[in-house]
């Protein structure tokens, strides 16, 4: 009885082990779990579902989804990639409820300042990309004070079409561009501070100085001398040589260029299509230069970012690096999106298209619209500053310290 009692204690104390080291591994297996919801191993079961917010146009979300559809095969998830046109309070809404995306793909880049200050964004890991396989240009859009907080995908800015009828050589600088100017017609939407931002910063204008990578919203530069120089420059495109009116818009101007009756006009990509199916003669240069310099264009950059409220974190980064080496060259062929992957912008596909390859090469010269929220406060001073240089209503100097008290006033209550 006494060995009974010795057998069945021992029995016990090994079934009290067992019992105490299977809590324990059950235990570390549900904190993993909750703490790397999302994983890789998640991913090999098939139990994640992705949700992509896409801004761009119909063909390039249906590419972009097969796309996606060849990583969701290859890891085991899932992807649905849904067209989006929400604003960043909708977006900071449906994120905070837990109904956002994972990813938001194709957003503007100078719209991230927003988002990066409301705590929505994740900061990129290191891996996703490669800085050096970029254009230097598409990163600085996507960093804030030297971080990462998306991935840029494509670039897009402005460049001189020419009527290939009336111009046969286009016009290489300024000097030139006013003489053929004077022969053949030239106009573009001169009051839209997007465009004309071009010949303020040609002189030495900037809208916030970048200090250590920051960009600085109390440094402005767009009353300094070069500031002043370009408006006069953009005063006289209207005022002394009559290449057009005060009240020009853009759309009169595009369509001026599109009947004929100009033959040097400013767009983007966005207009090409439009002049093809107009069966319009045309092609596009880069800008000319200005005092033996490239005239630097304001830039966009389309990005795409995880949203920091992103269950799948891990998982999501992935996809992103995926549609970021893969989506190049398809969104370049299907909606005119310059890539900023070095390796595909200097393809024999971008380079053999001539028309897409002039605004690749005027977006080396470019400069990225600021990013931060400060730059939202300008763009309404701006252009009414534009708008009293123009129509004569005011000197180029007193416009330019007009608008920048206005941008402060605006940017102070701001904060």
């Amino acid at each position: 009885m006494k060995k009974f009692s010795k057998l069945f204690a021992l029995f016990a104390i090994i079934a009290l082990i067992l019992s105490t080291l299977l809590t324990g591994c059950s235990n570390g297996k549900t904190g993993e779990t909750s703490s790397n919801k999302g994983s890789t191993s998640d991913a090999k079961k098939g139990s994640v579902k992705l949700v992509v917010w896409l801004h761009l146009t119909d063909p390039e979300i249906a590419k972009v989804q097969e796309i996606a559809n060849k990583w969701a095969k290859e890891t085991g998830n899932s992807v649905k990639v849904l067209a989006d046109q929400s604003d960043f309070q909708a977006f900071s809404t449906a994120a905070q409820s837990g109904k956002g995306p994972d990813i938001m793909f194709g957003l503007p880049h100078d719209n991230l300042g927003t988002f990066q200050k409301a705590g929505l964004l994740a900061e990129v890991p290191d891996g996703v990309i490669n800085k050096s396989d970029y254009v230097q240009m598409s990163i600085d859009a996507v960093s804030f004070d030297g971080k990462m907080y998306a991935v840029p995908l494509a670039m897009e800015t402005y460049a001189l079409f020419y009527n290939t009828d009336k111009v046969a050589t286009p016009p290489a600088t300024m000097d030139d561009l006013i003489e053929q100017g004077k022969k053949v017609g030239f106009q573009y939407d001169v009051n839209n501070f997007y465009f004309s931002y071009a010949f303020i910063a040609a002189n030495g204008g900037y809208v916030f100085k970048q200090n250590g990578g920051k960009l600085d919203p109390n440094d402005i530069g767009l009353n300094n001398d070069g500031a002043k120089k370009g408006l006069s420059l953009i005063k006289d495109f209207v005022v002394k040589y009559k290449f057009m009116p005060a009240d020009i818009k853009g759309d009169m101007a595009k369509g001026n260029f599109q009947s004929g009756k100009i033959g040097l006009y400013i767009g983007g990509p966005w207009d090409v299509d439009g002049f093809k199916k107009a069966n319009v003669k045309f092609k596009v240069a880069p800008m000319p230069t200005l005092d033996g310099k490239p005239i630097p264009t304001f830039a966009g950059v389309q990005a795409a970012f995880v949203s920091a409220n992103s269950k799948h974190q891990q998982e999501a980064w992935d996809l992103l690096k995926y549609l970021a080496q893969n989506t190049a060259l398809p969104l370049f062929e299907t909606g005119n999106r310059i890539p900023v992957l070095t390796s595909v912008l200097n393809s024999d596909e971008v380079k053999n298209n001539e028309i897409m390859n002039a605004f690749a090469t005027q977006g080396k010269n470019a400069q990225p619209m600021p990013n931060i929220p400060a730059m939202q406060a300008v763009w309404t001073p701006a252009g009414n500053a534009l708008q009293l240089v123009t129509s004569g209503k005011a000197t180029p100097a007193k416009a330019a310290n007009d608008m920048v008290n206005q941008i402060k006033q605006g940017i102070a209550t701001m904060q």
